[in-house]
């Protein structure tokens, strides 16, 4: 069990009436890098990272993701800024299996794709996105709310490009990444995650990729802006406490066979953390608004 002793937990209203809050806290090896941390690690060639293979290997820290939000231990911010989503959908590349998960990369060599506000104090470059599920619709989200799993989350990886030279670098440093994370659950049918959900079967085999372009993944945000946000790590090694977590309130509705039809039990099914632990005094307790 890992205790946050210093986290944090921050809230602001917004117009529509819901809340913001803030937690503080091979086959072969391709050429190219790989914008998951995992496979830039040194070990990526091994069928399981061996950072997962022993819980004596993996680093401690007071900030390790991903967590359970709590509503009942939510403090109100009234400095937290709305987030600023700006994507040009000329910057998506492709969808690529890396032989852990398929990720959808942008080209982040300019300003074209960010986000800026809410807790950030610079303009972070938007790299990839991917999702985290399980073998079934039970649960599959990394963090949880009131210890209630969603059947999927999608991350949206971004690096701050003002602080470092590129993102490899700024996935081991403190405030180095933010990522957005969607709570994804079942009902409607999703026509804009669709046009990614087809090209899936085009990357069923390890380090194959498709071209993906003019796709804007603010498609994929929910209509309320409201967010949590907290200081963590990643959630898959070398679990550097890099990241500013951004964490939308609402959730997306997708059909039972979005994001993954045919994918459960091949990719991050067997990758995904389990939630670390909360524990007494580990937050700072502030009546809500």
């Amino acid at each position: 069990m890992v205790v946050m002793s210093s986290l944090r937990v921050i809230l602001q209203a917004s117009p529509c009436k819901s809340l913001w809050r803030r937690f503080q806290t091979p086959r072969f090896v391709p050429a190219r890098p790989c914008s998951l941390y995992t496979c830039t690690y040194k070990s990526r060639n091994r069928a399981l990272h061996p950072l997962w293979e022993t819980v004596d290997l993996v680093p401690g820290g007071e900030r390790q993701s991903p967590i359970n939000i709590r509503w009942r231990d939510s403090v109100y911010d009234p400095g937290l800024k709305p987030l600023t989503i700006s994507y040009d959908p000329t910057t998506c590349l492709h969808v690529w299996n890396n032989g852990y998960s398929f990720l959808v990369e942008f080209e982040d060599s300019t300003d074209k794709s960010v986000i800026e506000g809410g807790p950030l104090e610079h303009n972070y470059r938007l790299k990839q996105f991917h999702f985290h599920w399980g073998a079934i619709d039970a649960w599959g989200s990394e963090h949880t709310v009131d210890s209630k799993c969603y059947p999927a989350e999608l991350h949206l990886v971004h690096w701050n490009a003002v602080r470092f030279e590129n993102f490899e670098d700024a996935a081991l440093e403190e405030h180095g990444l933010a990522v957005i994370g969607v709570f994804l659950k079942l009902g409607r049918h999703h026509k804009e995650l669709q046009k990614l959900v087809d090209t899936l079967p085009s990357i069923k085999h390890k380090d194959t990729l498709v071209e993906f372009g003019s796709f804007d993944p603010s498609c994929l945000m929910p209509a309320c802006p409201d967010y949590w946000t907290y200081s963590g790590s990643l959630t898959t090694p070398p679990l550097s406490e890099s990241v500013t977590w951004i964490i939308k309130k609402q959730p997306v509705e997708v059909d039972h066979d979005q994001p993954c039809p045919g994918l459960h039990d091949k990719f991050l099914v067997t990758f995904s953390r389990e939630v670390m632990e909360t524990a007494l005094g580990r937050y700072a307790f502030h009546p809500l608004p």
